[in-house]
């Protein structure tokens, strides 16, 4: 019984179960509860307000930063602000300006005194130095996630400076721009310095791009003073402003805004600038509200010029330090004129329509609307006084360069959108290059070489020279009739030698052209041909070779190169003075003097051929008469042998000569050396005249050498050493003529062109 009863199961009654299923889906909804909290805080922790440090330096850059800094203010949930004031904003000569900031209901976290008065050169570097002594104590303080950087001011680039050192992000405003002083290098200094850009025009972003600078990294916002600008700014009180800074008597657009600031890198001039500004305008006879200048260096020296004229106490003057920017932009865009070089004018004026007058330099490269005229220099205040009488009381459409009136909310978007756990290393996006090859063992094994090209009349030849003057490779073809044709295969031509240096491990470092006639070597310009080369005239071959091979070219007559040729290579090495004469197919030449090449006025030095040794001499290719050309050349040769080989008095016993053979100046040579008097009779004329030619340039030159090039050189070197023996001055007659050594005086003068200039010789 007791057992049956002990396995009798008794079941629970149904209202513990149900209280029972209860407790256990409460304890589930306050664990998913839980769960849900936990993720909403860890998610909130991810997105933390992003802690932007705004740092401003001056009541320009603060007109830009403040519309900013109430963006930041109003988003309490995206940001947490803190604000840096530095600079002149603490000075009392400059209005003590960080008062407009409180008044803007803004805390201050640090107050800076970094300022060295002096307001020269110097005192800007000092205060320089000082902020970025102070900085770093505030940065460290206020641990700021990104600092907002302004313009291009020196107390900028401190900040910059001391961020960037310290690890901080870096947002840059109005980067890009271009301006005419020193602003330029200190604005760019600090775009390479800071980590995003945000810029007011697309030029601006084009050269922040030409900068290399991340793309990605750059907001097109426009600038954030325009927000202010676009406003609807005909404020009912408009003219109780304007009446409470210049009189009540004066009206709307009867008055000049002047704001004039010192050029740093060139103060002296500035300061006449401002001086005649100031002639200008007493003489113009308008109200006038003028600006103190900046703290730059010469400010000091600006208002000393303003008070020896007594503006402040002139009637028609209102001389302040410093008006609230809300109040400043009523007064210019009411004026009926501005003038001066203050950014202002080129910038926020134009969005009124506001006729302006940019004085000297300090805005040079910025983008203007059409309300501004120019005057970038002046002897007197008479232009600026015509400027004035063009300028005053006419109004221009609304400009909208720099700004459209959204910039604030693209910038507040821009920095939503950065990722702080991105590198903080800034990364810059350079064009492409080629691979450095300077540490590569193959190209310290290089041989570096030129690439040589000679313009003959009759062929076309390119040759790969090394260092040392040895011909690695020539080329060589017929040289074409017309002008197309020769550039193609010039080009052909060297594109193939381009090719072939690479597998004979030569570094080409240039191309050195050699050809006939006058030429520019300074412009690359064949200026005139002779006859034997057609089409050749006025011909640019430095640009399209150079185009072509991207590579210097350097161009130059035949009988210069020749003698580059032997100064490098050959008997003018370590002569300063010398004299070479071609004597191939026409007769040319060069003049080293003091190790110089002379060249003349004209380019048209050396032209030794022309050398005129008879009044009644034969007709030359030139159009003249008894040049040595005429009588020495080997045309002139081949000319006489022709008419000795018509009256067949050419050809002598033994000499071999066929029928079909053209008779050159070789035959007439032969025939000499093999007892031919006529043609002896020849040759020893040519000499002579040649052998004269050059004791005339002994006696105007008088080098300590002549070297004799050229096919005919040979034959001509002992005859012209009698001549000059037997005919010239005493003093010169133990000159020395000698023969040329080497077998490609074209080739190699071209080449050492392109060497010297490797080696950094002067040419």
């Amino acid at each position: 019984m007791d057992k049956h009863l002990g396995s009798v199961q008794i079941s629970p009654h149904p209202l513990n179960i149900w209280k029972a299923q209860e407790q256990y889906f409460l304890r589930m909804q306050r664990n998913k509860e839980k769960k849900s909290m936990e993720k909403m805080e860890e998610s909130n922790q991810c997105k933390r307000k992003l802690r932007v440090c705004v740092a401003t330096c001056n009541r320009a850059d603060y007109s830009k930063l403040a519309p900013i800094m109430s963006g930041i203010k109003s988003h309490p949930e995206d940001f947490e602000l803190e604000v840096v004031v530095l600079g002149s904003h603490l000075i009392d000569d400059y209005g003590n300006t960080f008062r407009m900031i409180e008044q803007d209901d803004f805390d201050i976290g640090s107050k800076l005194h970094t300022i060295v008065r002096g307001e020269d050169e110097a005192a800007m570097v000092e205060s320089v130095g000082l902020a970025l002594v102070k900085l770093p104590d505030v940065i460290q303080r206020l641990k700021p996630d990104i600092l907002v950087v302004h313009g291009d001011r020196f107390d900028a680039l401190a900040l910059a400076t001391a961020a960037a050192l310290m690890n901080i992000r870096i947002l840059h405003l109005e980067g890009g721009e271009v301006s005419g002083t020193i602003d330029d290098s200190i604005r760019h200094a600090i775009s390479k310095l800071a980590h995003y850009h945000a810029c007011c025009t697309r030029m601006a972003e084009q050269h922040l791009i030409a900068m290399c600078e991340d793309h990605s990294r750059i907001l097109l916002a426009g600038c954030p003073s325009y927000d202010k600008l676009l406003l609807p700014h005909h404020r009912e009180d408009y003219m109780d402003i304007i009446k409470s800074w210049l009189g009540d008597k004066v009206q709307e657009g009867d008055y000049i805004v002047a704001l004039q600031h010192p050029v740093t890198t060139d103060i002296q001039h500035s300061i006449k600038i401002y001086g005649l500004m100031l002639d200008a305008l007493i003489s113009f006879n308008k109200k006038t509200l003028i600006l103190f200048p900046n703290i730059d260096a010469g400010s000091k020296e600006m208002v000393r010029v303003m008070r020896r004229k007594g503006i402040e106490q002139h009637p028609n003057f209102r001389a302040v330090k410093h008006i609230p920017f809300e109040q400043f932009i009523q007064l210019v865009s009411h004026a009926g004129c501005m003038i001066g070089n203050s950014s202002c004018g080129v910038r926020e004026a134009g969005a009124f329509g506001t006729p302006v007058i940019n004085l000297g330099t300090r805005q040079t490269g910025r983008e203007t609307g059409e309300n501004v005229l120019h005057v970038r220099d002046a002897d007197t205040h008479n232009k600026i006084y015509h400027a004035l009488e063009l300028q005053f009381g006419k109004r221009y459409p609304c400009s909208k360069i720099y700004g459209d009136g959204n910039a604030v909310p693209r910038i507040l978007k821009f920095l939503r959108s950065i990722d702080l756990d991105e590198p903080l290393q800034k990364t810059f996006c350079f064009p492409p290059v080629k691979d450095p090859i300077s540490q590569d063992i193959d190209h310290i094994l290089e041989t570096q070489s030129a690439l040589a090209v000679d313009l003959g009349g009759t062929n076309l030849r390119v040759a790969i020279v090394c260092m040392r003057g040895t011909i690695v490779k020539k080329y060589s073809q017929p040289n074409p009739k017309t002008f197309e044709a020769r550039m193609e295969l010039i080009l052909k031509m060297c594109n193939d030698a381009m090719r072939d240096a690479v597998g004979l491990n030569c570094r080409i470092l240039g191309v050195g052209v050699s050809t006939g006639g006058r030429v520019n070597p300074q412009d690359g310009v064949v200026l005139h041909s002779t006859k034997l080369i057609q089409e050749w005239s006025s011909v640019d071959l430095r640009t399209p070779i150079s185009d072509a091979l991207h590579l210097p070219v350097w161009v130059d007559n035949d009988g210069n190169c020749a003698a580059l040729a032997e100064r490098k290579f050959g008997h003018g090495k370590g002569v300063e003075n010398f004299v070479t004469v071609i004597t191939g197919t026409g007769i040319g030449g060069g003049i080293i003097h003091h190790n110089e090449l002379v060249h003349g006025s004209t380019f048209c030095a050396a032209e030794l051929g022309h050398i005129m040794v008879s009044l009644e001499g034969p007709e030359c290719m030139c159009g003249s008469r008894g040049c040595i050309e005429a009588y020495a050349s080997g045309m002139a040769l081949q000319r006489e042998a022709k008419k000795l080989h018509d009256e067949d008095l050419l050809k002598v016993e033994g000499m071999d000569m066929k029928l079909s053979e053209p008779i050159t100046a070789a035959h007439l040579i032969n025939a000499a050396k093999m007892g031919n008097s006529k043609a002896d009779a020849v040759l020893t004329k040519a000499a002579t005249a040649l052998g004269v030619g050059i004791i005339n340039i002994l006696h105007i030159v008088n080098p300590s050498q002549v070297i004799l090039s050229g096919v005919l050189a040979s034959c001509y070197q002992a005859p012209v050493q009698h001549v000059i023996s037997q005919r010239a001055l005493f003093s010169v007659q133990n000159i020395k003529v000698v023969t040329s050594d080497l077998e490609e005086p074209a080739l190699l003068g071209a080449a050492s062109m392109v060497l010297d200039y490797a080696t950094r010789r002067i040419y």
